[in-house]
C-alpha cells in the first residue's frame, strides 16, 4: 500500500477557509465578513446566520455531530464545551440539525471556574466566548469524531479579558494603528494594514508509553523529579540533525498529516540537541493564528504520540542534565501588501525607515526588558533560563556585525555611509559551489536576536502560549512607534529629524546590544555594569506585570488596564504555588512509597547475602558490607530531606495566596526538593536495577 500524500490536495480541507467561504457564502455576505476581517467592519446578526448555517453545513460533510468555542483560558492550555447540531425532537419523534448566528458569535461558559486573579468570584459564574473571525473555524478529527472548532475570545460578564487571545487581539489593533502612522510618514498611500507575523518553533521529548506510565513524576508534573544520568547524554551531538529513527518518523508523518489538514503549514521537522528530543517549525502566520496553530500543534503532538504508543513531554525540563525545551518566536512585522518592516535590503545603512524600525525596537526592548522577560517566565523555565543551554535570564539584543556596525556609525558620527559585505564562502573543494555567505553570523545564545528579516526571541518556554511574549512585543514597539511619529510629524524638516531620532534611539539604548557570548560569566558582570536587569526566575519576574510604567503603556494602548494586569499577577503567582506544590507533594509520594521501599528491600538482600556468606565460609565480604554501608547512609540521608520537604511543604500550603507563598515555594520548597533528590540520585547509582521502581533516565531517552 503506498503511503503517498499530496500535500496540495489535503492542506486545509478540514478548514473554513478564505476558499470554502468564497465558493459557499452568497457575494454580499462573503464581501462583508471580509471587510469585517480586513478592516474591523461590524458583523450583523443576520451575516452570521448566514456564516452559521454555511459552516455547520460544511462541517456537517466533514462528519461533525458537535461544535464548540475553542478558546484560550489562563491555564496555559485550551478550553471547550461541546454541543451538537441537533434541536429539540419534533412532535414526530424527529430532530434538524441547526446552527444559528447567535450561537456562533456567542458562548457562555463558566467563568468563575477558570483563573480570574479575583476579576470573578465563584458566584459570578457568567463569561462569554465571542468569535473570532480573524483566526477560520477548523474540524477536528478524533476520538470523539468530528468537532468544529471555533476559535473565540473570552471575556467576564463585566467585558475584562479572561484569555491569552483578547489582550493578542488588542495589541495587534494598536501596532497597526501605530506603524499605518509610521509609514505613511515615508510617503506610504497603499498598504492599508500592518499585522505582526510570528513563527513559533515547537520543542518536544518523545518517550515510551509504557515506560511514561512507570514513572509518576512524569504523569503528575511533566518532568523528571528524580533520575541519575545515563552514560551517555548529549555530549557526543550525535542526536542533533541525525537521521530520524522509524518509530518518531512515523509519528512526525502523521502528525504532519493531521496538522496540514486543519491549515498548520508544518514545514520544518529534525531530531533537536538531546536525545529523544525533536522540534517542528512552521511558516509565518499573522500573531493570533500563529497562536492558534500553536495550540494545535501542541494538542496534536501530544494526540498523536499515544496512537504510536509513545508520550509527548512539552515541558521546558523533563530531565536534568540534558538541554530543556525551548519555543522560539520568530516575529516580524508585515503589510497587507507584502512588505516586511524588517527587511533591511541589500545597503541597510541607506534604508532609513528600516533603521528607524529598528532603532524603535532597540528602545523598545530596553525600556521594557523586564516586561519582556516576563512574558516568558513560567515555572518549568526556570530551570532553563541561564543555564547554559538556553538564552540567559538577561535580556538583550543581537544584531550582527552588519547591523552592529551600522548602528556604531550613526552613534559615533550621525550618519552611516556603508554596510559590511557578507563576500564568498570559499569551500576549497572544485566540485563544490561557491557560496555567497551572509553579512552576518548567527547567536544562539541570545535571547532576542535579529534573523534576517525577524527578530527572534528564545526565551519562551515549550509548554507556553506564545501569546503572552507577541501582547508585549507589540505593545512596546507601538509605543515606540507613536513616539516616533509624534516627534516627526511636527518636525520642519524631515529628513534632518528621522536621522536624529534615529541617532538619538541607538545612542540612548546602545547597552541593550550585545554580540557576544551569552552564557559566559563575563557578560553577567558586562550586564551589571550597564545597567540591565537580571530576572533569575518567575516568582521575581511577575512585579514587571504591575509596575507604573507597565500599566501606564498598556492602559495607554488599551491591551490591559490595570486591574487586568492585577488579576494577572495573582493568577501567575498562584499557578507557580501551585505547580511547586504538586511538584514536592508528588516527590514525597513517590519517595515515601517507592523508593524508599526499594531501598530497604535492596539493603535487605544485602544484609542477607552478607550473612549467607559469613555462614557459608570465612570469605572476604568488605565490598557488600561497603555498600550497605552506603545504602545505609543515602537511604538515612533520604528519610531526613524527605521530613524537611514535608514540613516545608506544608507550612507553604497553609500561607494565604500570592506574592509571599510564592516566593516562601521558591525559596524553601525547592530547594528542600533538591536536597532530596540528591541522595536518591546516588541510590539509582548503587541499587540493583531490577528493584529500582521506575524507568531509568537510560530507558527513556534511548529506548524509543
Amino acid at each position: 500500500m503506498s503511503d503517498y500524500i499530496n500535500v496540495t490536495e489535503i492542506f486545509g480541507e478540514n478548514v473554513f477557509n478564505d476558499s470554502v467561504m468564497q465558493a459557499r457564502l452568497p457575494k454580499k455576505v462573503y464581501r462583508d465578513l471580509k471587510q469585517t476581517i480586513e478592516e474591523g467592519k461590524e458583523l450583523t446578526l443576520e451575516m452570521a446566520d448566514v456564516i452559521a448555517h454555511e459552516m455547520k453545513e460544511w462541517a456537517i460533510e466533514k462528519g461533525a455531530t458537535h461544535y464548540t468555542h475553542w478558546f484560550q483560558p489562563l491555564t496555559g492550555v485550551t478550553a471547550e464545551k461541546h454541543d451538537a447540531f441537533i434541536t429539540a425532537p419534533k412532535p414526530d419523534g424527529k430532530v434538524l440539525m441547526s446552527f444559528s448566528g447567535k450561537e456562533l458569535i456567542k458562548g457562555e461558559p463558566d467563568a468563575s471556574s477558570f483563573p480570574s486573579g479575583g476579576l470573578r468570584a465563584t458566584f459570578e459564574a457568567r463569561g462569554y466566548t465571542a468569535w473570532d473571525c480573524t483566526s477560520p473555524a477548523f474540524v477536528r478529527q478524533d476520538a470523539a469524531g468530528a468537532t468544529l472548532c471555533i476559535p473565540t475570545a473570552f471575556c467576564s460578564y463585566t467585558g475584562e479579558a479572561l484569555d491569552q487571545k483578547t489582550p493578542l487581539l488588542r495589541s495587534m489593533q494598536a501596532i497597526n494603528r501605530e506603524a499605518l502612522r509610521l509609514i505613511r510618514l515615508f510617503g506610504n498611500t497603499t498598504s492599508k494594514k500592518v499585522t505582526p507575523s510570528v513563527g513559533a518553533e515547537q520543542e518536544y521529548f518523545l518517550v515510551d508509553g509504557e515506560k511514561f506510565l512507570q514513572r509518576k513524576d512524569l504523569i503528575y508534573t511533566g518532568r523528571t523529579l528524580f533520575g541519575a544520568m545515563p552514560p551517555k547524554g548529549q555530549e557526543m551531538d550525535d542526536h542533533y540533525f541525525g537521521a530520524i529513527r522509524q518509530k518518531v518518523a512515523s509519528y512526525m508523518k502523521d502528525v504532519n498529516e493531521e496538522l496540514w489538514k486543519m491549515g498548520v503549514s508544518a514545514k520544518t521537522q529534525h531530531n533537536e540537541v538531546a536525545p529523544a528530543q525533536h522540534e517542528l517549525a512552521p511558516i509565518y502566520a499573522p500573531a493570533n493564528i500563529a497562536v492558534d496553530h500553536n495550540q494545535i500543534v501542541m494538542q496534536t503532538l501530544k494526540r498523536i504520540a499515544k496512537e504510536h504508543g509513545l508520550r509527548c513531554l512539552l515541558h521546558e525540563k523533563p530531565f536534568a542534565g540534558v538541554n530543556g525545551s525551548g519555543k522560539h518566536n520568530n516575529w516580524s512585522l508585515v503589510t497587507d501588501d507584502g512588505i516586511n518592516l524588517l527587511d533591511p535590503g541589500k545597503t541597510p545603512h541607506d534604508n532609513v525607515q528600516f533603521l528607524l524600525v529598528l532603532s524603535c525596537i532597540i528602545k523598545a526592548v530596553d525600556r521594557h526588558a523586564d516586561l519582556l522577560r516576563e512574558s516568558a517566565s513560567d515555572v518549568g523555565n526556570d530551570h532553563r533560563l541561564g543555564a547554559n543551554e538556553a538564552p540567559p535570564a538577561i535580556i538583550s539584543i543581537y544584531l550582527g556585525e552588519q547591523l552592529e556596525d551600522v548602528v556604531n556609525q550613526l552613534v559615533s558620527t550621525g550618519m552611516a555611509d556603508h554596510s559590511l559585505k557578507g563576500g564568498k564562502l570559499l569551500t576549497g573543494v572544485k566540485t563544490l559551489p561557491d557560496l555567497a555567505k551572509d553579512a552576518t553570523d548567527r547567536n544562539r545564545t541570545s535571547p532576542f536576536a535579529f534573523t534576517g528579516n525577524k527578530f527572534e526571541f528564545r526565551m519562551v518556554g515549550s509548554r507556553d502560549s506564545v501569546a503572552s511574549p507577541n501582547v508585549v512585543l507589540n505593545t512596546i514597539v507601538a509605543e515606540a512607534f507613536q513616539e516616533a511619529s509624534d516627534v516627526l510629524e511636527k518636525a520642519e524638516d524631515f529628513e534632518l529629524a528621522v536621522h536624529d531620532l534615529i541617532k538619538e534611539n541607538c545612542a540612548r539604548h546602545q547597552r541593550i546590544i550585545f554580540n557576544g557570548n551569552g552564557y559566559s560569566e563575563e557578560w553577567v558582570k558586562e550586564a551589571g555594569r550597564r545597567g540591565l536587569p537580571n530576572i533569575g526566575c518567575m516568582v521575581d519576574a511577575i512585579p514587571a506585570l504591575v509596575t507604573d510604567r507597565s500599566v501606564q503603556l498598556f492602559e495607554k494602548f488599551k491591551v490591559f488596564t490595570r486591574t487586568e494586569l492585577e488579576s494577572r499577577m495573582e493568577v501567575k503567582y498562584e499557578t507557580y504555588s501551585k505547580a511547586i506544590n504538586i511538584e514536592a507533594r508528588a516527590m514525597i509520594d513517590i519517595a515515601s512509597k517507592q523508593i524508599i521501599p526499594a531501598v530497604i528491600r535492596y539493603a535487605q538482600s544485602l544484609a542477607e547475602s552478607i550473612n549467607a556468606v559469613r555462614a557459608a565460609c570465612d570469605a572476604d565480604v568488605s565490598v557488600q558490607t561497603g555498600l550497605l554501608k552506603e545504602t545505609s547512609r543515602l537511604l538515612a540521608e533520604t528519610k531526613k530531606a524527605l521530613e524537611e520537604l514535608k514540613v516545608r511543604t506544608d507550612a507553604a500550603s497553609m500561607m494565604e495566596e500570592g506574592a509571599d507563598q510564592a516566593q516562601y515555594y521558591h525559596r524553601q520548597v525547592c530547594p528542600a526538593m533538591e536536597a532530596l533528590r540528591a541522595p536518591v540520585d546516588q541510590l539509582e547509582m548503587i541499587v540493583d536495577k531490577e528493584m529500582w521502581p521506575m524507568p531509568s533516565y537510560g530507558d527513556l531517552l534511548f529506548e524509543v
